[in-house]
């Protein structure tokens, strides 16, 4: 073959290939391995790729430089995926954009280990990299024909359409799973996955809703509230504690120091509640609380205050507030987290208090404020109230957040069976033990308060740490686990304190062991004997037949564990919950 028609083909060659070779770069780099993937996968994902190398080629006529950019952003995707994921579950999805502030400043606490895929990668760049260089003066490199150029400027601008029309990638066959992000990213490729999630970006309205069908449900609960407030009249101080989890109820754990055991034993009523998130995810989980709606009927990932709460949202702040309750909201973390300061007041709360607020002596612990820290500013909180005034403090923690790999925390609870061999659940379980410590202080204090008072601490989600321990811990391993099994990743500790006497679980519909974070509020107001609205009383109806409903999966009042692909008796009142949830977020439209 002669000079010239080399070039071609290399040139020929480069253009057929580096869409295609980039996306087995990034699907490597993700799972770590490579898989057979339909022809349907290749292309969807190729042609979208094709678009950035062709358009770059197009513009400058580099083919070699955009080869080795094109492969140099699909190795970054590649490898954000993978980090994003083993820290939270979930790869990178679209609605987390939104949330870029939030990532940013937590990002530096944890700890990332380049993978074998990451470091051939980023040896093969830099001998890509080499290459261009050696080669910088080869006439090859370059296309010089204007109108080639034009011509691969068009077929990328081509290439665009199933970018910004993910619908076409779906028409092909790529589909995702919002159950299993991970799996789905693996299978139908990052890029295309990505794309094919922007739908979900908006919530599609239920199938049986109208305004008429709202209305009918909600009032088919409907009650006679009682305006007043019940005979206790309480203060009500609710605590989200981040990544608190019971490790210890399992019963497959042996350790030096139980972290749990002195808050399972106040007087009051300690339980387990299951979330939609697992080791991450925190507003879902403060949502859920809040408004009594479930994150099952939202997509996957998705982050309420960014996108759902844009105005006025009923919640248990404006209840309250209606009520006569002054409510305030602390988060010893940066103000615009999760854009707390936006959606708290569209919530009821009158008042946000973030880390710049503090007025109290600030420890740390492993670099974030610490429990104590942040009880104490509660307990300022709570004493500075006026005279007659009746109090709604709630509290989203940050001290054990992630990550747990802060090598000068000194750890003090560890594995009596096997010190050292879990780092980061060691040093995470040192966490949970001075959060004991910090409640039990926070409680002493307000047993002798005059005025009754309830507590509520529950834990958002389980916290990332190895997942070796997380076999050991749960006992089984995640491949192996029934329904009911895989629905402990998402269970999560609560208590329920007050310096009355409370009434009894049962008494109240609770069944403590089976509930979950979107029904919970409704048995704080029990306990405070108050009545909530409509939608408080419809929720009550819900759990009485599904006592816990979660993003993750549900459980019948038998504690049967269901998925959310199952097929069953429920399926008409779930729909129903989803219509009225609908009705609550998004208005009657």
């Amino acid at each position: 073959m002669h000079g010239e028609g080399k070039k071609t083909a290399i040139a020929l060659l480069l253009l057929a290939a580096t869409p295609f070779t980039a996306f087995f770069l990034m699907q490597w780099i993700y799972a770590g391995s490579l898989s057979v993937y339909p022809l349907y996968v290749l292309w969807g994902n190729g042609v979208c790729l094709a678009f950035v190398y062709y358009l770059f080629v197009g513009l400058t006529g580099r083919l070699l430089l955009g080869s080795l950019l094109t492969h140099l952003a699909a190795g970054i995707l590649g490898a954000a995926n993978y980090f994003v994921a083993s820290f939270r579950g979930n790869p990178v999805l679209p609605w987390d954009l939104t949330a870029l502030g939030t990532a940013a400043a937590v990002s530096g606490t944890y700890r990332y280990r380049l993978t074998a895929q990451m470091i051939l990668a980023l040896m093969l760049a830099a001998g890509a990299a080499g290459l261009l260089f050696w080669f910088r003066k080869k006439r090859f490199l370059c296309l010089k024909n204007w109108w080639l150029r034009g011509g691969l400027l068009c077929v990328g601008l081509l290439c665009l359409r199933p970018v910004i029309q993910p619908e076409i990638l779906e028409q092909w066959g790529i589909t995702t799973d919002v159950w299993d992000q991970q799996g789905a990213y693996r299978s139908q490729g990052v890029l295309a996955s990505f794309l094919c999630n922007t739908r979900f970006m908006e919530v599609e309205k239920p199938a049986g809703y109208s305004p008429r069908a709202y209305q009918n449900l909600l009032g088919r609960a409907r009650t006679d509230h009682t305006e007043g407030l019940g005979e206790q009249n309480p203060h009500i101080i609710a605590i989200m504690n981040e990544s608190w989890a019971d490790f210890e109820e399992f019963g497959n754990l042996s350790l030096n120091d139980s972290v749990m055991d002195e808050i399972r034993s106040l007087n009051g009523i300690f339980g387990h509640a299951y979330t939609s998130v697992f080791g991450a995810g925190t507003s879902a989980s403060e949502f859920e609380f809040l408004t009594g709606n479930t994150m099952a009927f939202l997509p996957s990932g998705s982050i309420p205050y960014q996108q759902y709460v844009l105005e006025s949202t009923d919640s248990l702040a404006s209840l309250l507030k209606e009520k006569g309750y002054r409510c305030l909201a602390l988060h010893p973390g940066e103000r615009d987290s999760w854009q707390r300061n936006q959606a708290y007041p569209l919530l009821g709360f009158e008042e946000f208090l973030c880390k710049d607020d503090m007025e109290v002596p600030v420890t740390e612990e492993h670099g974030y404020i610490s429990d104590a820290s942040s009880f104490d500013q509660l307990k300022r909180m709570f004493e500075e109230r006026r005279a007659g005034e009746r109090m709604f403090l709630f509290n989203v923690t940050i001290q054990n957040h992630g990550s747990y790999t802060d090598e000068d925390y000194k750890t003090r609870v560890y594995l009596t069976d096997e010190p050292g061999a879990y780092p980061m659940a060691e040093q995470y379980l040192t966490l949970e033990r001075e959060t004991q410590e910090a409640f039990l202080d926070l409680i002493q204090d307000l047993q002798n308060e005059q005025e009754p008072v309830l507590v509520v601490m529950f834990g958002d989600h389980q916290p990332a740490v190895e997942q070796e321990f997380l076999d050991k811990a749960y006992g089984v391993k995640q491949d192996d686990m029934t329904m009911e099994e895989y629905m402990n990743k998402f269970r999560v500790p609560f208590v329920i304190w007050a310096n009355y006497s409370l009434p009894s679980p049962e008494s109240i519909g609770l069944n403590p062991e089976i509930t979950s974070l979107n029904f919970l509020a409704q048995y704080v107001l029990e306990c405070a004997g108050m009545s909530g609205n409509d939608y408080g009383e419809f929720l009550k109806s819900v759990s009485s037949e599904l006592p816990a409903l979660t993003f993750a999966g549900y459980f019948d009042s038998q504690g049967e564990a269901y998925s959310h692909l199952e097929t069953n008796e429920y399926g008409e009142l779930i729909e129903e919950y989803q219509t009225v949830q609908y009705g609550e977020l998004f208005g009657d439209t």
